[in-house]
């Protein structure tokens, strides 16, 4: 496998960076970056981490990095991560309030624990930091119950000041949305599954029409309806399916759409094959609507969806 470190990738331009992925000879690892400057967004960090951790250290090649902005790879626990040496030296700062650096859990409890460490850095207001931590903990719960990821899920996150801005990521290298969407739902394609996982009431664990009491499938189109609401860009990449939903206008401004593809958005078909799923979403935080009106809305797309779902089933002829 090789993948390349641009000088830039975050959400609004991380095609290219996805599309530069090369899973051949997945037995090996060549990482490389650009020569003057780096700055990505934490799933790139995430997807480079996933990767690492399913190959034995002395299979991943990193040849000495140039770039002035190579200690955040180490700030942010990269190599550490890849259990691979690095001759970078860094004077590591207090990270609270900044930035999450990799970590990987594994389970429920490990992900009691991350939370209930990773607000206090954030330094939030309590609406804020209740959306920062269901997003989390709904990203890494699908990995845990559906995933099948032997090294469970892997994420980061950076907070920038400036724009009052938290971006996250978060991969995995299990089984992929198309094999858990089609335990339940029929797909044809990768981006078929994505589809209906970003849909309200979808889930893999059933075929019911509002999933069940453990799983509501609402998770996804939760975290997806945040991002529209605020403006925010959202990313999801699984197999060789890719959707980014898109900043809208401030004219379009609140309304929430049951099927993604509604809404303002790219998509793929044909990336480079990713066994697993890849995660990030960028929420501002001054844009951030009052928590409680946001489940109202939400709740009521999800509840409408769900209810046309169930007209069309009863619609359809039956043969006897």
């Amino acid at each position: 496998m090789k993948i390349h470190i641009p000088n830039s990738a975050f959400l609004g331009n991380i095609d290219p960076f996805i599309r530069g992925f090369d899973p051949a000879q997945p037995e090996l690892l060549e990482i490389t970056a650009n020569e003057k400057w780096i700055s990505v967004h934490p799933s790139v960090l995430a997807m480079l981490a996933a990767l690492g951790l399913t190959l034995d250290p002395k299979n991943i090649h990193c040849p000495p990095l140039e770039a002035a902005s190579r200690h955040y790879l180490v700030r942010m626990g990269l190599f550490k991560m890849l259990g691979i040496p690095s001759d970078i030296v860094i004077t590591e700062h207090e990270p609270a309030g900044r930035f999450i650096p990799l970590a990987q859990i594994r389970t429920s409890e490990e992900l009691t624990r991350f939370i209930t460490d990773m607000i206090p850095l954030l330094h939030l207001e309590r609406e804020p930091a209740q959306t920062i931590a269901y997003i989390v903990s709904e990203l890494v719960r699908n990995v845990l119950e559906h995933a099948e990821a032997p090294n469970g899920a892997i994420l980061c996150a950076q907070y920038y000041k400036k724009s009052n801005s938290i971006r996250i990521g978060i991969a995995d290298t299990g089984c992929g949305i198309k094999t858990t969407i089609t335990r339940s739902h029929p797909a044809q394609t990768d981006l078929d599954a994505i589809r209906l996982a970003l849909m309200p009431g979808i889930t893999g664990a059933t075929p019911r029409e509002g999933g069940t009491e453990q799983n509501a499938g609402a998770g996804l189109f939760f975290i997806k309806s945040i991002a529209s609401v605020n403006r925010d860009f959202f990313v999801i990449y699984s197999g060789r399916g890719f959707y980014k939903l898109l900043k809208k206008s401030q004219a379009r401004h609140g309304r929430l759409n049951a099927d993604p593809f509604l809404d303002r958005h790219s998509e793929s078909a044909d990336m480079p094959p990713w066994s697993g799923t890849l995660v990030g979403v960028d929420i501002t935080l001054d844009r951030t609507e009052e928590f409680s009106l946001l489940l109202d809305a939400i709740r009521d797309t999800y509840g409408a969806a769900v209810r046309e779902r169930r007209k069309e089933r009863y619609r359809k002829p039956r043969f006897t």
